[in-house]
C-alpha cells in the first residue's frame, strides 16, 4: 500500500468524531454555562431519562464515572468490611478496586477463552465448593461485559439466583450491546439488580471527561443511589446515611444527550470494521490470529457485540505490537495482568496457574483500532502489517 493517505492509524481519533458534533455540543455547553446552574440540574435529569429509554430501565442515576458508579451500587447494597463479591479475573482495574475500596474481599471467576467473560461454570463451581457459612458472605457478583459483548448472563443470573446473591452487571465498555434472556432481548445493564455505565472519552458513547451511570429497576435502590451520590444528604444538611461526592457534571451530562443520537450510527461502523477485519485477515490466510468470537453472532440481534475493542489473540504478542508501532500503527493491550497477579492483591493468596485462561489472554491479547471512523485504507493497512510480521518469522 504505497500510496496511502495517512500518516498514521490511532488506536482512536476524536477529532474526527467530534467534527461533525461541534456546533451541537458547543451550544449545549455554552447553555449550561450561561444557566449557572454548575452542579446537578436538568441536563443531568435529561440525560438520566434518555438513557433510561435508550436501555429499557426504569430509573437512571447520573455520577462522576463508571468507577464511581461500581463503587456507589456495593454501598447501597450494604457491602461491609469483610464480607465477599465475586466478580471476573480479567478486566480494568475498577472492578476489582471497588471491592476493596469498601474493605470487602473480592474472589476472582476465570473467563470463557472465547469471549473474555466470566465464565459460568467456573462461578457455579466457586460458589458449590463453598460451606454455607462461606456462601452466605457473598454479596454481590459482579459479571463484566468485556469489550462490547455481554457476559452469559443467562447462567450467571441462575446461580446468582439459587444462591439469592445480588448481580451488578459492569456494562462500562458496552452500552447498547444486546442478549438474548429467557427469549427476550435486553440490552447491557437492565439483566442483574443494577446496571453501571462508564462514559470515559474513549468509550463508544464518551464524555468529554469523566461521567457514568447506574440504571436499575428497583425504585428503592434507585432512591438510595440518588441519596448517596450528594453525601448520603435526604433533605438540605440532613444525612440519614454516609454516602459521597458522586454527582454528574451537567456539561457532561448535555454533550452526551448530543452524542447519544449518535451512538447507534457508530455501533453500526464499528460492527462493519469488525466485518471487515475478519474478511482482511481470512483472505491473508493468517492462521496465527484468532478473531473474536460473538456469543449471538447469528442470532437476531443487532448489537450482538458492539465492538467498544476489536481484540485478537496472537503468538509473540509483544513483538508484534512493537512491529507494528514502528509502522505507525497503534495497539493497546487490555490487559497485561489478571487481578490475581495485580501486586495488590497479593495478600488473596491467589497463585499463577490459578486461573490459566485469565493468564493466557493476558500474554495474548491485541487490541486493534476499530473506531467509526477508520477507513478500509486503514484496515488494510493494518492487516498487511501484521500479515508481514508473520511472514518474516
Amino acid at each position: 500500500m504505497e500510496n496511502k493517505k495517512f500518516s498514521a492509524v490511532p488506536i482512536l481519533d476524536l477529532k474526527e468524531q467530534l467534527s461533525g458534533l461541534r456546533s451541537e455540543i458547543l451550544t449545549a455547553i455554552t447553555g449550561v454555562i450561561d444557566s449557572t446552574q454548575f452542579i446537578m440540574g436538568p441536563e443531568i435529569e435529561a440525560f438520566e431519562k434518555a438513557i433510561v429509554d435508550y436501555t429499557g430501565a426504569s430509573h437512571g442515576v447520573g455520577v462522576s464515572s463508571g468507577t464511581d458508579a461500581l463503587l456507589l451500587s456495593l454501598m447501597v447494597l450494604n457491602v461491609r468490611p469483610g464480607e465477599k463479591v465475586i466478580t471476573s479475573n480479567f478486566s480494568f482495574f475498577a472492578t476489582a478496586g471497588v471491592i476493596s475500596r469498601v474493605n470487602a474481599i473480592p474472589l476472582f471467576v476465570d473467563i470463557s477463552p472465547g469471549s473474555f467473560n466470566m465464565d459460568p461454570g467456573k462461578l457455579e463451581l466457586l460458589l458449590k465448593r463453598m460451606t454455607e457459612s462461606e456462601r452466605n458472605s457473598v454479596k454481590a457478583i459482579i459479571p463484566v461485559h468485556l469489550y462490547g459483548q455481554c457476559a452469559e448472563m443467562e447462567p450467571i443470573l441462575s446461580v446468582a439466583n439459587h444462591y439469592q446473591i445480588p448481580v451488578i452487571e459492569d456494562a462500562c465498555q458496552a452500552i447498547g450491546a444486546e442478549y438474548v434472556l429467557s427469549g427476550e432481548v435486553k440490552r447491557a445493564g437492565v439483566m442483574g439488580r443494577m446496571g453501571c455505565f462508564s462514559f470515559f472519552p474513549s468509550k463508544n458513547l464518551g464524555a468529554i471527561g469523566d461521567a457514568g451511570m447506574v440504571v436499575t429497576d428497583d425504585e428503592q435502590l434507585a432512591l438510595h443511589l440518588k441519596q448517596k451520590r450528594v453525601h448520603g444528604e435526604n433533605s438540605r444538611y440532613r444525612h440519614n446515611t454516609v454516602g459521597g461526592n458522586f454527582r454528574m457534571d451537567p456539561i457532561q451530562a448535555a454533550v452526551l444527550s448530543v452524542k447519544l443520537s449518535s451512538l447507534e450510527q457508530w455501533h453500526r461502523a464499528r460492527q462493519r470494521n469488525a466485518e471487515r477485519y475478519s474478511v482482511l485477515f481470512r483472505n491473508n490466510e493468517l492462521q496465527q490470529i484468532l478473531l473474536p468470537s460473538p456469543i449471538h453472532k447469528n442470532s437476531n440481534l443487532v448489537n450482538y457485540h458492539i465492538y467498544h475493542q476489536y481484540v485478537i489473540r496472537v503468538p509473540q504478542r509483544d513483538g508484534l505490537q512493537a512491529y507494528l508501532a514502528r509502522h505507525s500503527i497503534e495497539t493497546r493491550v487490555y490487559y497485561p495482568l489478571p487481578f490475581h497477579q495485580q501486586r495488590c492483591f497479593q495478600s488473596l493468596g491467589y497463585r499463577r496457574g490459578d486461573f490459566p485462561e485469565s493468564e493466557k489472554a493476558a500474554r495474548e491479547v491485541l487490541a486493534l483500532p476499530v473506531y467509526p471512523e477508520m477507513t478500509y485504507a486503514m484496515q488494510e493497512y493494518v492487516v498487511e502489517k501484521i500479515s508481514e510480521f508473520y511472514q518474516n518469522r
